[in-house]
């Protein structure tokens, strides 16, 4: 263990002594998912292309906010207010549904594992597994974020999101002079997987191991995470409020494996695509 390393964990240690068993935190984050669209041959107007640009931009901006002590945690969406002339309030619209970030996410960081609960196009699922352990490599470079100093740690992470390329080709494929390339194309798969370098900035002055969304195991909270394309920053940070919030599990809905749900989120992918494809549009029909 070098210096960085030990004044890191006698940092950690000493402020996680002065902190009581009922200490409890909120953190809001701000969430900014940037989406390449490829609409390929279809023939959408140009000013119907930028409507939709603009919407699904707005959908991937998003805040959150994170309940936490020493071992649970609970991250939410925040709900959106109604803007004059818009489409409704809420929390927006979740395209396709089937993000593994989407839902309420409960975090058990002294059982390793999380609840999330998701609604995948009218359905509620229960998606419980184990907590991914990063391989984190911590740096000694920092940054002030608020009124904290923030390390940097950087980690490996594999990633499985929906291709949006897939979703939105038009019938038949993108479909070129070569008939043998356009019917390749035609079966890209609905899932890109592939691995990318994920970026942390975290707080030994908040001793938890309690981060956003599915990140966690760092000596102290994650203040900021950013991966290719999603970049999540903490806006506010709340110690010890007054009136203090009870972290609890969800446990509505079908209870499935990370595993099993992803394989059902791929069949409704697929299912959607056709529908693109027909220009039938639509969510399908909805059955499971």
């Amino acid at each position: 263990m070098n210096k960085f390393h030990s004044f890191l964990l006698m940092l950690f240690v000493g402020t996680a002594t002065l902190m009581s068993q009922d200490f409890q935190g909120k953190a809001t984050y701000q969430s900014k998912t940037q989406v390449n669209m490829d609409f390929g041959n279809r023939q959408i107007p140009e000013d119907r292309k930028k409507e939709m640009l603009e919407r699904i931009k707005k959908a991937n901006e998003k805040t959150y906010e994170l309940i936490f002590n020493q071992t649970e945690s609970i991250y939410e969406e925040q709900e959106k207010l109604e803007q004059p002339g818009g489409r409704g309030g809420g929390r927006g619209p979740r395209f396709g549904g089937f993000s593994s970030s989407e839902g309420d996410l409960y975090k058990n960081i002294k059982e390793e594992k999380y609840l999330m609960k998701n609604d995948l196009f009218g359905k509620i699922f229960l998606v419980e597994d184990s907590l991914e352990k990063l391989d984190w490599k911590l740096e000694s470079e920092t940054r002030q974020i608020g009124n904290y100093t923030a390390f940097k740690a950087t980690a490996v992470k594999t990633i499985k999101r929906p291709n949006m390329r897939a979703i939105f080709r038009g019938p038949g494929g993108n479909r070129g002079e070569d008939d043998k390339e356009g019917e390749e194309e035609n079966q890209e798969e609905e899932f890109i997987i592939k691995e990318v370098e994920v970026v942390a900035w975290y707080t030994p002055e908040i001793p938890v191991n309690q981060g956003p969304g599915s990140y966690w195991g760092l000596p102290g909270l994650i203040l900021a995470v950013s991966d290719d394309i999603t970049t999540i920053v903490c806006s506010q940070i709340v110690l010890n409020p007054a009136e203090k919030v009870e972290i609890k599990a969800p446990s509505k809905g079908k209870k499935v494996t990370q595993e099993e749900y992803d394989t059902i989120a791929q069949e409704k992918t697929k299912e959607m695509r056709e529908n693109f494809r027909n220009r039938g549009g639509g969510r399908g029909n909805g059955r499971f």
